[in-house]
């Protein structure tokens, strides 16, 4: 938003609004390739009769639609993805069967409510068993990470995965993620090894978060707080004076939003989410945290320059010059705007890192941040 240098000391209700819009960021889940095999009990005849107790209890409580999910990462004792591993999970249901991708990502979707059990085994690598794993209705649970250690020989994988899948599921993450159930929170990651989204997903969840209808009430309150103030003057008072500034916000919010989480991220190939630390000292989380409104993470895992935020919030700026009144334009508005926008991003990432979590709503279980 276009800020009015005569009116730089707004009051508190400015300031919240802004946090608020802030918090409307719109954060991961796998899938690979997969199979299921579901074992049959007793050797039973497929087509003999069922007891009629079972029968009956079968009629009284109808199996329920399964709708949980466990993912996890297979790594070796160095900390490199293992590609190719085959993950079993053993429980209600049967036995599923997916193979690790090239993130060495994997996920079982539409679980039925119960025990589970993971068994992981790799070429050359020594199999692993997993601890019980309880798996509530409805629960997004990300298994701790998994390590394979060399059992001899040379381990020899290929890459595997369905990238568009994996990518996919980071949005059905993200879309669940709300500060006290109804603030949208999509754009903060908890798992650190999160895959990265492809272009389609990342316009997909910006969209879903500016239709939200948080983001079109977070618009009528800068609106209606601008209007308080007199800021933007020349648009006037009254309804009409409202709709003008109402437009202008709206527009501002949706370039903005499109340019440093869509577009600019998909041009350079960055993950438009806050990557949740959770470990460390308060000092090295909080320089962590106001880093990553100038610091981004590539698709490929690597950290560097965060054009796109940085470049999204001086573009919106600039484009603003389009339809803010003739007397708010000028080039040393847009500088301000896009130091002070990007200043706002590094404050609520603090905001992200220290309180958020606590508040927001369905964020998986064990996504605890930097492992």
């Amino acid at each position: 938003m276009v800020i009015d240098i005569p009116s730089l000391s707004k009051p508190l209700i400015m300031a919240c609004w802004a946090l608020l819009l802030t918090f409307t960021m719109p954060s991961s889940r796998v899938h690979a390739q997969s199979s299921s095999e579901t074992e049959v009990n007793g050797g039973a005849l497929p087509n003999a009769p069922q007891p009629a107790a079972a029968a009956e209890q079968s009629a009284d409580k109808p199996q329920a639609s399964g709708t949980g999910n466990i993912s996890g990462t297979v790594l070796d004792t160095n900390s490199d993805v293992i590609q190719n591993a085959t993950v079993t999970l053993s429980g209600p249901g049967g036995k599923h069967k997916v193979t690790s991708g090239s993130d060495g990502q994997f996920q079982f979707p539409n679980l039925l409510a119960g025990v589970y059990k993971l068994s992981v085994i790799a070429e050359g690598m020594r199999p692993y068993n997993s601890d019980p794993i309880q798996l509530d209705t409805g629960e997004f649970r990300i298994a701790p990470a998994i390590t394979l250690s060399v059992s001899g020989g040379v381990s020899s994988v290929t890459v595997s995965g369905d990238k568009e899948e994996l990518a996919e599921q980071q949005v059905r993450i993200g879309e669940h993620q709300r500060i006290g159930g109804v603030i949208p929170n999509f754009f903060s990651a908890y798992d650190w090894n999160a895959p990265p989204m492809m272009a389609k997903q990342k316009f997909k969840l910006t969209t879903r978060a500016l239709i939200d209808p948080v983001s079109f009430l977070t618009v009528a309150g800068i609106a209606g707080a601008e209007q308080y103030k007199g800021v933007f003057p020349s648009y006037g008072s009254g309804i009409e004076g409202y709709g003008k500034r109402y437009g202008a916000a709206l527009a501002n919010r949706v370039t903005g939003d499109m340019l440093s989480r869509a577009v600019y991220p998909s041009i350079f190939h960055q993950d438009p989410r806050y990557f949740y630390k959770g470990k460390g000292s308060i000092r090295s989380r909080a320089l962590y945290a106001m880093s990553a409104a100038v610091m981004a993470r590539s698709d490929s895992g690597r950290w560097e320059p965060n054009y796109s935020n940085v470049l999204g919030n001086f573009s919106a700026g600039a484009i603003s010059m389009l339809y803010y009144p003739q007397s708010d334009r000028g080039a040393s508005l847009v500088l301000l705007n896009g130091l002070a926008d990007t200043g706002a991003d590094a404050v609520s990432n603090l905001f992200r890192e220290f309180v958020l979590k606590q508040i927001t709503t369905h964020v998986p279980k064990d996504a605890n941040g930097q492992p």
